[in-house]
């Protein structure tokens, strides 16, 4: 236990509850050492079953010596603030997605995590997945020819209206929220060479923030992505991969169980083949990660370049989709 990374945790949001404390636990070089909340009490409840410390305010954890890096799942405004503070405490950071609102903070953030020589990493699960990975060995491999289009959805079914998520001053709306995925997921299979050709982002009846939106993008080299996400709508998670010789689908891409087989549906002229994959964990995968990435000082939490095109992506998205027709 002497050696494990030392994690402090700010907030207790639902993800952090239900999905990421469980997953640090589990790691056998984590140790969650404490949690923090504004109610002294959700601390407690939380800290409670990890036999971690319960703190009282976020800027008192950050003060403790039993903290290395601090893992921060507020919404979506706050992140840009407590990640700031936690790198200025010496700390290595895992943000949750988005890394901040905003393009010029994201690259503030990355300067000053690099600066400082503190890992940075945005929690963004489903790119730790191996059925990512397989997919692109068949595109490298040529099993559906040449490469001309991407589409990717991600749509979850409308919300309750307390949800921070419908709140513009914590940093809520479809496109950080969901419209992230399949815009990542873009990135992940086309490369950083994408620009934004056009977007549309719709607020739904009542609300102050956009609750759907689609985008089209292209690749210097001509290939095109198009990406449509929402709050409102039927669940989908999928995306696919469109060539000269056939094309690949992958559906519950973007946030399946540990215990989900993933299928990568493949179709060409002589028919279609189905490829099962072994179920993995995604989120025990991207705690791995984060780990292996402070131990070594390199890998997913000392990279500044997808994060920071992912945030400009985000950005231009934004401009279009809300530029007057």
């Amino acid at each position: 236990m002497s050696d494990s990374l030392r994690i402090g945790v700010l907030g207790c949001a639902d993800i952090a509850l239900r999905r990421m404390l469980p997953a640090m636990a589990a790691h056998p070089d984590v140790a969650i050492t404490a949690i923090a909340s504004r109610d002294e009490a959700k601390a407690k409840e939380a800290a409670a079953p990890y036999g971690a410390a319960a703190v009282h305010g976020y800027a008192e954890l950050l003060r403790r010596d039993d903290v290395d890096a601090v893992y921060v799942p507020l919404p979506a405004a706050l992140h840009a603030e407590w990640t700031e503070a936690a790198l200025r405490a010496g700390k290595h950071v895992l943000a949750e997605k988005p890394l901040t609102t905003d393009r010029v903070l994201t690259g503030r953030l990355l300067d000053l995590a690099r600066d400082s020589g503190l890992g940075l990493m945005e929690n963004v699960m489903f790119v730790h997945h191996h059925v990512h990975l397989a997919v692109r060995e068949l595109v490298a491999d040529g099993r559906i020819g040449e490469l001309h289009a991407f589409h990717a959805v991600f749509g979850i079914p409308r919300l309750p209206d307390t949800d921070i998520r419908y709140a513009p001053e914590l940093g809520g709306g479809a496109l950080w929220d969901v419209g992230i995925y399949p815009l990542r997921a873009a990135l992940y299979f086309l490369g950083d060479d994408l620009d934004v050709l056009g977007a549309h982002l719709a607020r739904g009846s009542g609300r102050q923030v956009e609750t759907s939106g689609a985008a089209l993008l292209r690749t210097d080299g001509g290939v095109t992505a198009q990406v449509s996400f929402g709050l409102d709508h039927a669940y989908r998670s999928s995306y696919e991969l469109w060539g000269s010789e056939g094309r690949i689908v992958v559906d519950r891409a973007y946030t399946p169980p540990a215990d989900h087989s993933p299928v990568i549906r493949l179709e060409r002229r002589t028919g279609t083949e189905e490829i099962r994959l072994d179920p993995d964990d995604q989120v025990g995968n991207t705690v791995a990660a984060f780990v292996r990435s402070v131990r070594s000082g390199r890998g997913p939490a000392y990279d500044r370049e997808v994060p920071l095109r992912q945030a400009e992506l985000l950005d231009a998205v934004r401009r279009a989709g809300l530029r007057p027709a």
